[in-house]
């Protein structure tokens, strides 16, 4: 009796100690699945956002071996993309087509796809709302849309750029409420987008990566995606909030120092100093100084909204980042200056802004591209019309821009009989497709916020600056 209660203890203990080590095993092959899933590129990808970020990256996603699935509520880019039609400048055209074709990329507006992805990255815009804070209302639609669908074993990176704590305070909350537990159950990260575009030398694929997970295994798992995606260093930090600050911090240092030399070109104008002189005498010294140049404003999505991030959060700690806002202050201001400096232009002529012809040169936030999200010109344009001047535009790259719910339309191309028709030309972005001795040479004034006309030699109708 004795030895047959012996013997059922010890099948219970061993039935217990199975069941543990079946839960460990499991437990790391569960842990290990996803890995191996990417390491041999079986799978799933999604993207949620394919705009200036998610396409470019989806597509990064498919050339590397990877099931892709784009997902967006815009009906016309699912289309776009379906079709194998490129609407990213940073994207070739025959990429788009090859993947599509070969069924590795495919775009949906459908979120219950999201089901069978094993990894999602969210790529959507995170603009500031009227009152210059923060909107996230794209982030967390994302993130709700998820949570029907998620599944145990899934990777979830946000890319969009956000204050520190996004990752940790918002979208872990409203993932959990799938009932699993992050870090367990499935993983996520932050990893901020870096992309450039326009950049002849650096595009998604060989830009270095910042990832910082909610737990180590998180950061881990989101290394190992962009790795097998990217042909660039991977950087692995402590947590979502670092990676959150880094990018706030690199496009808020951009801002500063925009700022400063926006700030000493204003002062160097009234001292009769030619300041872009300046900086390619100070650009010279080979360390200690990194060349900024001024310019009509900030545009783009990141450099002009990061620091209003930033801001935003700090007050939320009774901190004032007095140096940021002072330089967005100045950045801000500086369509409204230029519209200044071209009534005083006009004035040599004895003519006001009111009336006057004015010809914009871009309307793109940097040189050689289509994108408009956040240009000084539009601003600038909008200050001029205000004046009572009769203003248009022209950029090789943009046709039309919507502006305020106003859809503006640029004229067609420029010649001689057109730039003489104009009281003074703006150059606003330096487009180098544009002939800016062609320029000089037949408009009657030339207000150049690019120095983008540095090479012309005839320069007595030429104001910098």
């Amino acid at each position: 009796m004795k030895n047959t209660t012996g013997r059922a203890k010890l099948r219970y203990l061993l039935n217990v100690i199975t069941v543990v080590l079946i839960k460990i095993i499991i437990g790391r092959r569960r842990n290990m699945s996803l890995r191996r899933k990417i390491e041999d590129k079986s799978a799933i990808l999604g993207v949620i956002g394919l705009g200036y970020v998610g396409l470019p990256l989806a597509v990064e996603k498919a050339k590397s071996g990877f099931r892709t699935i784009g997902f967006d509520v815009q009906e016309s880019k699912v289309a776009m993309v379906n079709s194998g039609k490129n609407y990213i400048g940073d994207i070739i055209n025959e990429d788009l087509e090859e993947i599509v074709k070969s069924g590795l990329l495919s775009a949906t507006t459908d979120f219950a796809q999201v089901a069978s992805a094993d990894c999602v990255c969210i790529c959507v815009p995170t603009p500031l709302d009227e009152h210059q804070q923060p909107d996230i209302s794209y982030v967390k639609s994302s993130a709700e849309s998820i949570v029907p669908y998620m599944h145990k074993e899934m990777l979830i990176v946000l890319e969009s750029t956000t204050y520190p704590g996004t990752t940790e305070e918002l979208l872990k909350p409203i993932l959990e409420s799938s009932g699993l537990r992050c870090g367990e159950d499935f993983y996520l990260a932050f990893s901020p987008e870096r992309v450039d575009p326009g950049n002849i030398i650096y595009k998604t694929k060989n830009t270095p990566k910042v990832v910082g997970g909610i737990t180590q295994k998180c950061t881990e798992i989101a290394a190992t995606l962009y790795e097998s995606v990217l042909e660039a260093p991977i950087h692995r930090v402590s947590s979502p909030a670092i990676a959150e600050m880094e990018k706030i911090l690199e496009n808020t240092y951009r801002n500063v120092n925009i700022g400063l030399v926006n700030e000493l070109a204003i002062l160097c104008n009234k001292m009769g100093i030619n300041f872009w002189e300046v900086i390619d005498a100070a650009k010279t010294k080979p360390y200690g100084f990194q060349a900024f140049y001024p310019g009509p404003g900030l545009g783009g999505h990141c450099i002009p909204l990061d620091p209003y991030y930033l801001s935003w959060k700090a007050r939320e700690y009774g901190f004032h980042t007095s140096m940021i806002e002072s330089s967005m202050m100045i950045n801000d201001r500086m369509p409204e200056y230029c519209a200044e400096r071209a009534g005083q232009i006009l004035n040599r002529d004895r003519k006001a802004l009111n009336g006057s012809r004015i010809l914009v040169l871009g309307v793109a936030y940097k040189q050689d591209i289509d994108d408009y999200r956040e240009s000084p010109a539009l601003k600038l344009i909008e200050i001029l019309g205000k004046t009572g001047a009769l203003v248009d535009y022209y950029d090789p790259f943009i046709n039309e821009y919507k502006y305020k719910d106003q859809m503006y339309k640029g004229i067609e191309c420029i010649d001689v009989d057109i730039l003489k028709s104009y009281d003074l030309v703006i150059i606003t972005t330096a487009h180098s497709n544009i002939d800016y001795n062609f320029v000089a040479a037949n408009s009657k004034w030339v207000f150049d916020t690019k120095n983008a006309a540095k090479n012309v030699e005839t320069r007595n109708n030429i104001v910098l600056l």
